[in-house]
């Protein structure tokens, strides 16, 4: 009889996995937010093996990652570069987002420009997820399953998810 694989999965959802930013969601080619701020939370759950000595992985790698990628969005706007309603040019020393034939301008330093159709928690959640799937230091292991939970405020969050094959 053949050994069942175990299976487990675990959450890193750490006060440092966290960036601030300001945004604002569009939701049709005439309606949008106003532009605000969140302090947004990220969380991570992974799916693996457990080997004969009881880990998966030491998922300190995840924690780092996850810190380095929060790092690299935190204190920007950040704008969708991917949005069908929201063009984005820069002009006279400014980035500019032109929505609805408003202009919207920002200092380029103060500017993130993200490969994302909107600024929405689902979008961040999918974000994260391509940037860790492109971590040799995480895919070098046997993860099956990984799922990110990002959050603009409890209770309040968007996941992406996935599945090994």
């Amino acid at each position: 009889m053949t050994q069942a694989i175990r299976l487990a999965r675990i959450e890193v959802a750490k006060q440092a996995m966290n960036f601030s930013a300001a945004h604002f969601t569009i939701f049709s080619a005439t309606e949008r937010e106003d532009l605000h701020g969140h302090n947004f939370q990220v969380a991570c759950q992974i799916t693996a093996p457990v080997d004969d000595s009881g880990l998966m992985f030491d998922y300190a790698i995840i924690k780092k990652q996850i810190r380095a990628l929060c790092d690299e969005i935190d204190e920007k706007m950040l704008l969708p570069a991917l949005s069908p309603h929201l063009k984005i040019i820069e002009e006279d020393s400014y980035t500019v987002a032109v929505f609805n034939e408003e202009r919207i301008p920002f200092l380029p330093r103060d500017v993130l420009i993200l490969p994302i159709a909107n600024t929405t928690v689902e979008e961040f959640s999918h974000y994260f997820l391509t940037k860790i799937l492109a971590i040799k230091a995480v895919t070098d292991h046997d993860i099956r399953g990984i799922t990110v939970k990002v959050s603009s405020s409890p209770g309040q969050d968007g996941c992406a998810e996935w599945w090994a094959e």
